[in-house]
């Protein structure tokens, strides 16, 4: 059981972390119409941020969740393949079959940081105390958000609703200040969604369609304009 234990103690940071983001969503989900045991059920079987806020917008909404919602969570959400794939390099025998399927659930960004910047080979049991924790951090603070969206006063509820825009100002910021390639793909991101807001015609696009268009065009410019060099090998 010590691969275990040391999964938990490493996933102590996430869940504290997404206590507090969960809680946004949690609040958000109440205010657009739903019950709490609806928002926690999305949070436990979702376990991502963007794409659950993304497909709070589209629900709340009443777009169409066959191609509209399908689409947008492909989009969003595409990059946990690439993870995935890139973390089985990193595995121990003992992730095979329906481990493998579990261990792919519970990967998230801060999931597949950590496990991949460990020393050693990690094992099934050492996956499963990583996400264990964050996963119940995740949910826990969409009950919260959730019990708060249904007792607090409106004033307050308003209040909360921005803290969603001060995390993701908090996630671009740093890395845009450090990387001109990732300043011009927010930039334009950002300018394409003011434009579907405020511009006559686009402005009647659906939530769920603009973010995968925005998203599309701003990676496809970011790739055109600023492409990653490969490495040359020399031989040696």
């Amino acid at each position: 059981m010590e691969d275990f234990k040391n999964g938990l103690k490493n996933g102590i940071p996430i869940a504290l972390g997404y206590l507090s983001v969960s809680f946004t969503f949690g609040l958000q989900a109440v205010n657009g119409g739903m019950n709490w045991w609806q928002a926690v059920l999305i949070s436990l079987t979702n376990v991502t941020s963007a794409g659950q806020f993304a497909g709070l917008d589209i629900m709340t909404a009443g777009a169409g969740l066959w191609f509209e919602m399908a689409c947008t969570q492909f989009i969003i959400n595409i990059r946990y393949s690439l993870m995935s794939l890139s973390l089985s390099q990193k595995t121990d025998p003992s992730i095979r079959g329906i481990h493998r399927f579990l261990i792919a659930f519970g990967i998230t960004d801060e999931i597949f940081a950590v496990a991949m910047g460990s020393p050693n080979d990690v094992s099934n049991k050492y996956m499963y105390g990583l996400i264990c924790l964050p996963v119940l951090g995740w949910c826990s603070g969409t009950l919260l958000g959730a019990a708060a969206g249904q007792l607090l006063p409106e004033i307050i509820r308003s209040a909360l609703n921005i803290a969603i825009y001060g995390m993701f100002i908090a996630i671009i910021l740093p890395p845009a200040r450090k990387n001109k390639a990732v300043m011009v793909v927010v930039i334009i991101s950002v300018s394409l969604s003011c434009c579907f807001k405020w511009l006559p015609l686009l402005n009647s696009v659906s939530s769920g369609f603009v973010i995968i268009i925005c998203a599309v065009i701003a990676a496809v410019a970011g790739a055109i304009f600023f492409p990653i060099k490969e490495e040359k090998n020399d031989g040696n």
